[in-house]
Parts: C-alpha cells; sequence; structure tokens
C-alpha cells in the first residue's frame, strides 16, 4: 500500500532523490540522515504534525528511502509518502521523552542494519528538530561511525523549483492577496486586533475555490505603531488606533508551499517621513527586481535596493530576502542564499525569494515586500498582484 494521494507525480519525487543522492555522492556521505520535517516532505511526502518528537527519513545510494518515526506516525507515513510499506520503520513509544532510553538508540540499530557501522553519515546539525542529545547518542551508539555536517544538504537541493512546486506557489500567492484584500477592507479603529487575525486565519485555511489553504509556517505578524519597530512581535485584544501604522506579514500556503506577502496599513494621514520611506522602499524593491536575474548574485539585489534607501537617509542592516517553498514551523524560509551584499550566490531560473526590505525604525516601521520567481531573463516575476504601496484607510 502506497500513499492515499500524493502531491506530486512519482517523476518529480525521483528528481527529487537524483539530485540529492549526487549532492550526497559529492559530499562523500555513504548515507544521509534528514530531521528536517520539510526536507523529509519534499523527498518523500511525508506530511504530519509530528517533528515535536524525533523522526527523520534515511536516504541510501541505492535503495528507496527509509521514512523513521514514533509507532502512532507510521499510519500517517503510510497514507503520505511515496515509498511502500516496508520502506516505514517504526520505534517503541517508550522512547519518547524518555530519561531511561533515547529514539536514536533505535536509529542507530537500523542504521546498522542498512551499513551504517562504519559509514561517513550526514546529520544536520543546524536544524530545529535535531537536538544536542540526538547527535551526541548517535555517536555514543555508532562509535566508529563518521558523523559529517549536511546541514542545508537538501535544501540547498530544493533551491531550484520544478513546474509542479511552482503551480502550487500560484496557488498559495492567490492565497495570499485574498489575505492581503481581507486586511484593508476589514480594519478599522477600534476594531479589536485579535478579531482581524481571526479572519486572516479564515482566509488563509479557506483558500480559493477547490484550493485549500494550509496552515503557514509562521502565525500573522501585525505590530502597529512604536511595535512597528519590533519586526516579529504577534498579536494581541488592543483595538486598532487612528493615527498609526500597521504591517502585517503573511503568506499563502498550499500544501506545505508558502507565498509570503506583506503591506502596511495607516489608518488616517499619515506623516510625512513615512511617505518619503514608502517611496524609497518601492523605487528599491524595483531596483531590485530589475537585478533578479539568472547569472547576477544575490547581493546584486540587496545593493540595488540599498541604493534608493541611503540617499532617503534610511540605515538598514538586515538581509533582504531569502529561498521560499515548502516549510513547517517555524519558518517558511529555506536557510540557505540570503540577499545581502556580502552573499555572492549566483542566481538561477526557477529560484523563488521572498524580497523581504522590512524597515524597523526607532518608533515605527514600514514593510511592502514580494515573493518572487527568478526567470532566464528580464525582472523577477512577482508572484502576487497587489499595488507596492503603503494602504491609507482614513
Amino acid at each position: 500500500m502506497c500513499a492515499l494521494q500524493l502531491p506530486f507525480s512519482q517523476t518529480e519525487y525521483d528528481r527529487r532523490l537524483k539530485k540529492t543522492r549526487e549532492a550526497m555522492a559529492k559530499a562523500g556521505l555513504d548515507m544521509l540522515f534528514v530531521e528536517d520535517p520539510s526536507n523529509m516532505a519534499w523527498l518523500t511526502g511525508y506530511d504530519g504534525w509530528s517533528f515535536y518528537v524525533h523522526q527523520g527519513v534515511i536516504v541510501l545510494p541505492d535503495a528507496p528511502p527509509i521514512w523513521w518515526g514514533r509507532t502512532q506516525d507510521a499510519n500517517g507515513a503510510l497514507r503520505t509518502v511515496w515509498m511502500t510499506q516496508d520502506r516505514i520503520v517504526p520505534y517503541a513509544d517508550n522512547y519518547v521523552q524518555s530519561t531511561e532510553r533515547h529514539p536514536m538508540q533505535a536509529l542507530a540499530v537500523l542504521l546498522k542494519e542498512h551499513g551504517g557501522e562504519k559509514a561517513r553519515i550526514g546529520v544536520e546539525l543546524e536544524n530545529y528538530y535535531f537536538s544536542a542529545k540526538a547527535y551526541l547518542t548517535l555517536r555514543e551508539e555508532l562509535p566508529d561511525a563518521a558523523f559529517l555536517d549536511a546541514t542545508a544538504l537538501v535544501n540547498r537541493a530544493r533551491g531550484v523549483k520544478s513546474g509542479e512546486e511552482i503551480a502550487f506557489m500560484r496557488k498559495a500567492a492567490r492565497i495570499a492577496e485574498k489575505v492581503v484584500d481581507g486586511i484593508v477592507e476589514r480594519i478599522q479603529p477600534g476594531l479589536r486586533k485579535n478579531d482581524l487575525v481571526a479572519e486572516i486565519y479564515a482566509d488563509t485555511v479557506r483558500g480559493i475555490g477547490d484550493d485549500w489553504g494550509d496552515y503557514p509556517a509562521i502565525v500573522p505578524l501585525t505590530p502597529s505603531g512604536a511595535d512597528a519597530a519590533a519586526p516579529h512581535l504577534t498579536w494581541d485584544g488592543r483595538p486598532f488606533q487612528a493615527g498609526e501604522a500597521t504591517f502585517f506579514e503573511i503568506a499563502g500556503c498550499y500544501r506545505r508551499y508558502h507565498t509570503p506577502f506583506c503591506r502596511t496599513v495607516f489608518l488616517g494621514k499619515p506623516p510625512q517621513y513615512l511617505l518619503e520611506a514608502e517611496k524609497a522602499l518601492v523605487e528599491g524593491l524595483e531596483a531590485g527586481l530589475e537585478k533578479a536575474v539568472a547569472g547576477n548574485r544575490a547581493c546584486d539585489i540587496a545593493e540595488a535596493l540599498g541604493a534608493p534607501l541611503e540617499r532617503a537617509g534610511i540605515e538598514r542592516g538586515a538581509r533582504c530576502g531569502y529561498p521560499i517553498g515548502l516549510s513547517y514551523p517555524p519558518d517558511w524560509g529555506e536557510r540557505t542564499i540570503s540577499l545581502r551584499t556580502e552573499d555572492k550566490t549566483v542566481l538561477e531560473a526557477g529560484m523563488t525569494f521572498h524580497f523581504m526590505p522590512g524597515l524597523w525604525m526607532d518608533g515605527w516601521g514600514l514593510e511592502i515586500t514580494e515573493s518572487i520567481l527568478i526567470g532566464e531573463r528580464g525582472p523577477a516575476e512577482c508572484f502576487c498582484d497587489r499595488p507596492r504601496q503603503l494602504f491609507v484607510k482614513d
């Protein structure tokens, strides 16, 4: 028995496995253990809210991947992965949050069964889901194996999107547009912020027609007024106030593929400094889009963005973008390339980024962003189609 309904064709999964194996061979790995749920899903189709316990995918050079996880999640694997049932290997529940044993002890036994006792094994050392305890336990259980840092090996293989993946991101973009339209329509002084966030979630999950919405990897970020100087505040029950700007950092999500989209709304008459910042930011965005072409570098986008901001006297030290695609909490970025002046990575057609030059200044903030697709020539394509501006509601 295989998955009931795979999101992608078998040809697409074969392509992904081939890219991963090529990267493994280049890194000199005999096998790879992937615990990042985004990489698990990308390689196998596995989709479940089980990443709070240890789980993973073992990639071998000459056999189908093995899904490994908690016993009660094995049925979820059976219903979502493309591999056959014999490639789904669960561990007993008494390993979960135990002080007497660790799931990596069970994994070590499985790795030995597939030649891992003295193998060169890649692991994702810099990852939210792979703990220091997990690493130490594996080393203790497999003392003759060599554990190599394979952080972002699969993430980088994910960088250039296939046509099937881009189609999902286009669906997510339509959802993001619906969410932003709903924000601009509903926001008004006196409306409690949590009530608007409830509508954001409703629009996000309902989706567009038959294209249902998935849960985004990041919650809606919605700071207002002076709080907008901080980019990662969520919401509370206070009402929106006249004379304040609120930025909304949201994403449409379809079958785990994200298209982030940020816009800012001012209630009342915006101050002149905010209008000037809007003008410089939009000019920088459009200059960056012109540089977002295959063959250029990530730093070219950042430098193009920076020039208009500098002329306006605005200093921002943060990166201005990152790759996007398939993801799980707590982040919708792919954690590889950064759009910043020191990143010389050459852009390739099919790469997708959140071009995200937010301004978080002393006492105010402004976000106007675009999710983009790098093409063979010409400016990058923006997934969403809404005015690139500060929205003003009297």
